[in-house]
């Protein structure tokens, strides 16, 4: 989904062509004729995210420096761009002060507002990065911080706020490289543990022999090699949270140890002579599906039932897709701080590509590609032409696309030399896309087709679609007969189009 600009202006005409510019730059408007009703927009939690706010500086009522006052009292951080018919140095530096991020004088032209936008939301995007790496790190990274416009993520971090203000045990599925770990962190910084620590245990990466030694500690002497006494992961979250990842890797015997971990609050560690009584709120992971698991005699069922209290599914990146665009952003924020590129922004092609991907990598799998594409740019922007392994699947050794690599839509200069339903097109076409209607927009040079040519393609097409039923053509194009015969003529395809015997006599 393309960010949201929230348009501030008492004129309507400088509102309407202020939100035609936004548009037309690919991003989505919202408008409000006042401060007070921008500010009700801003806190309004049923409306979509905003991600910048163009705001005029001279308004009745709350003007443009009220509203900048008001919206720092209320802890909104998005970028702001001023405008004004006045651009007097005094009002630069005080928009500045009250938090603007640029200053644009009326009437701003297209070039100079769409650099603006693209600098006031890559700014954005980088502060918000570095934001969640730091709360990360310091554990209090709360639910603000992830990054969603997916309905079905708002759902699953709703769910996980409620967990965050209890102890009960959470269990979060879903498959590698979703996030998992990001919920369990956002679950701890929203709770009431969140001064204490933090600890995660990948199960799946600790050698069967140390998975007790490592989970409950050991004392001096316990086993050969054990040569000073080691606390373990139950003590050092000790008040904290301790999150299990991949829980489902543990071997039996620890099994048995985590069951009675939870049951008694207690730990015994190897060579131990006491248990030792630990406080740990508990939040396990997996990518496997438990109850097959327990059904298998894997995993322990009773374990399963005190894991499994407050089980939470986080969905793969390829049924949440409105996040792509946003997380793309952030990426390129941070990979450009990191490797001194300034890539602006990314390109609506390489948007188009990245959303038709099934990514089995999920999350993971975008954030790595994005690195890769942002090392292999070499203009402003990311392009298709960085990202090789979507644009140009791997082919088998057959010649045939990999069924398990889905293809992306390629838009090409190609696409411009065939009319869909023509045996050109469908003879070069690939198979997934005979079956779409597809109207290319670029011609041969990468320009913007003319309009005119788009209309005869759309006219031509209608008429082979509707087998020169003519007064079919003109019903569904939504123009009046005469008008269509009229367009015939003026784009020359008069001679192409003969009426069919039905329309002959209609018109007889």
């Amino acid at each position: 989904m393309a960010e949201t600009i929230l348009i501030v202006d008492d004129d309507p005409v400088q509102r309407r062509l202020l939100e035609a510019m936004v548009t037309r730059f690919g991003y989505r408007a919202l408008t409000a004729d006042g401060g007070d009703a921008a500010l009700a927009l801003l806190d309004d939690p049923q409306k979509s995210r905003i991600d910048c706010v163009v705001l005029d500086l001279v308004m009745p009522d709350l003007d443009g420096l009220g509203m900048l006052a008001k919206m720092r009292e209320r802890g909104l951080r998005m970028p702001v761009i001023v405008q004004t018919a006045h651009g007097g140095i005094d009002n630069v530096v005080s928009a500045m002060r009250a938090g603007a991020a640029d200053f644009v004088v009326k009437p701003v032209g297209p070039e100079r507002l769409q650099v603006s936008l693209r600098n006031a939301l890559a700014q954005s995007a980088l502060e918000g990065e570095l934001q969640r790496i730091k709360h990360a790190r310091a554990g209090t990274l709360t639910f603000r911080d992830l990054v969603s416009r997916s309905p079905q993520m708002q759902i699953v971090m709703r769910t996980a706020e409620k967990a965050a203000t209890s102890s009960i045990p959470v269990l979060i599925e879903g498959e590698s490289g979703v996030g998992k770990e990001l919920i369990a962190r956002a679950i701890h910084g929203s709770s009431e543990r969140r001064a204490k620590p933090f600890v995660a245990v990948n199960c799946g990466a600790i050698p069967e022999n140390l998975v007790e030694s490592i989970l409950f500690g050991h004392e001096k002497g316990a086993f050969t090699g054990a040569t000073e006494r080691h606390v373990g992961k139950f003590a050092e979250a000790d008040g904290g949270v301790l999150f299990l990842d991949e829980v489902g890797e543990l071997p039996p015997a620890a099994q048995v140890k985590l069951l009675r971990a939870i049951q008694e609050n207690e730990i015994e560690p190897v060579g131990g002579r006491k248990p030792l009584k630990v406080d740990v709120r508990l939040i396990s992971a997996t990518n496997r599906n438990l109850m097959a698991d327990v059904k298998s005699g894997r995993f322990r069922e009773d374990l399963f039932y005190r894991l499994h209290v407050f089980p939470i599914t986080v969905p793969p990146l390829r049924e949440r897709i409105e996040d792509i665009p946003d997380l793309v952003r952030y990426f390129l924020a941070r990979f450009c701080a990191e490797e001194g590129k300034r890539l602006q922004f990314v390109s609506n092609e390489a948007l188009v590509l990245l959303k038709s991907h099934r990514w089995p990598g999920n999350v993971r799998q975008l954030e790595n590609m994005v690195f890769r594409a942002v090392v292999l740019a070499e203009g402003d922007a990311l392009g298709a032409d960085e990202f090789p392994q979507i644009a140009a699947p791997a082919l088998r050794h057959g010649g045939e696309p990999d069924p398990d690599t889905p293809q992306a839509p390629s838009i090409t200069a190609d696409m411009a030399s065939f009319v869909p339903g023509s045996p050109a097109w469908a003879a070069t076409a690939p198979a997934s896309s005979r079956t779409r209607d597809v109207l290319p927009l670029f011609d041969d040079e990468g320009h913007i087709r003319m309009l005119e040519d788009i209309e005869a393609e759309v006219i031509r097409f209608a008429i082979s679609h509707y087998r020169g039923q003519m007064s079919e053509v003109a019903r569904r194009l939504h123009i009046g007969r005469s008008t269509l015969y009229r367009k015939l003529e003026n784009l020359g395809l008069d001679g192409e189009n003969p009426e069919s015997d039905e329309d002959a006599v209609s018109t007889r």
